[in-house]
């Protein structure tokens, strides 16, 4: 019977220290919050790292050469001219240009009119897919190509113009990673608090459970039991309100209809990065609690 009634103590406090299973207090909303600003920080970063690889990929063997003349006609017969040249290089993969109207509806805004002007000294435009490898090189062998067919030719690569761009991206990614991080150590000094509350106001109920036999890592169990659960349901909540917004901003993005601002997607690396994310995060309260308790633990001893 003594045994019994033990068995049956032991069970109570057990129950006392781990209240049953459901959403109680603040601590899985906290979780939630947390796991739903990482799991939109971490999409971000890996967001905007695709972007920035893309646009690397893309522009980084394109140029554009410009066959600047007041002269209509010289202009004309200069680019005809370039352009025989351009698909003779060996550097060059296709060269083709670009037609007057386009470039008419693309300086509109600045111009006006006066851009459908042909008495206004347009200079022609060669666009220029180079072939893979070492863009750099060939563009340099590229103008010294050119500038012995004419000084009037310019050759300018396009990942020049999007370089400062692409350094701003990688800045906002690494800066979005570095919340991420913040984020996972903020969430294990929530837990640290949490557990060491616990501890603290569940002293009498450990106490009886040392009377019972149990031991250290059996009452440290118990704690991170419950942190776990809680972690496991805001981790759970925070990332289907964190994946519901991705999708919907991703459709925002798409309607657009920016070329750049579509580039901005997520590969299927990233959305394995971001399932694994509520796991680790149930990892990290989970270890957290149990390192905790049983430091405070060995501490009332």
């Amino acid at each position: 019977m003594s045994g019994r009634a033990e068995r049956k103590a032991a069970t109570a406090a057990r129950h006392r220290l781990l209240p049953g299973g459901r959403v109680a207090g603040p601590m899985p909303w906290i979780i939630a919050i947390m796991m739903f600003v990482t799991v939109l920080a971490a999409a971000a970063g890996l967001g905007l790292g695709a972007a920035v690889q893309s646009m690397r990929a893309d522009l980084a063997g394109r140029a554009s050469v410009q066959v600047v003349e007041a002269d209509a006609q010289t202009r004309a017969a200069l680019a005809a001219q370039t352009l025989r040249a351009l698909r003779a290089a060996p550097e060059v993969r296709s060269a083709d240009p670009v037609p007057s109207a386009v470039l008419a509806d693309q300086l509109r805004p600045w111009l006006g009119e006066e851009a459908l002007n042909g008495d206004l000294p347009v200079p022609a435009l060669i666009d220029v897919m180079l072939t893979p490898g070492g863009a750099g090189t060939k563009v340099d062998r590229l103008r010294q190509r050119l500038a012995a067919l004419s000084p009037k030719l310019r050759v300018d690569p396009h990942a020049a113009f999007l370089t400062p761009l692409a350094g701003l991206l990688s800045a906002l990614g690494l800066l979005a990673l570095g919340a991420v991080l913040l984020m996972m150590l903020a969430t294990a000094a929530v837990v640290v608090l949490a557990a060491r509350g616990a501890h603290d106001s569940h002293r009498g109920t450990i106490d009886v459970l040392h009377l019972m036999g149990s031991t250290d890592v059996q009452i440290a169990r118990l704690f991170q039991r419950r942190i776990g659960l809680d972690a496991l349901m805001g981790g759970a909540l925070g990332f289907s309100f964190g994946i519901f917004v991705i999708l919907l901003i991703g459709l925002r993005l798409g309607a657009t209809g920016s070329e750049l601002l579509a580039a901005i997607t997520l590969p299927w690396q990233g959305w394995l990065i971001l399932v694994a994310l509520p796991v680790a995060g149930v990892l990290l309260a989970t270890l957290t609690a149990r390192w905790t308790v049983l430091r405070a633990l060995g501490r009332t001893l």
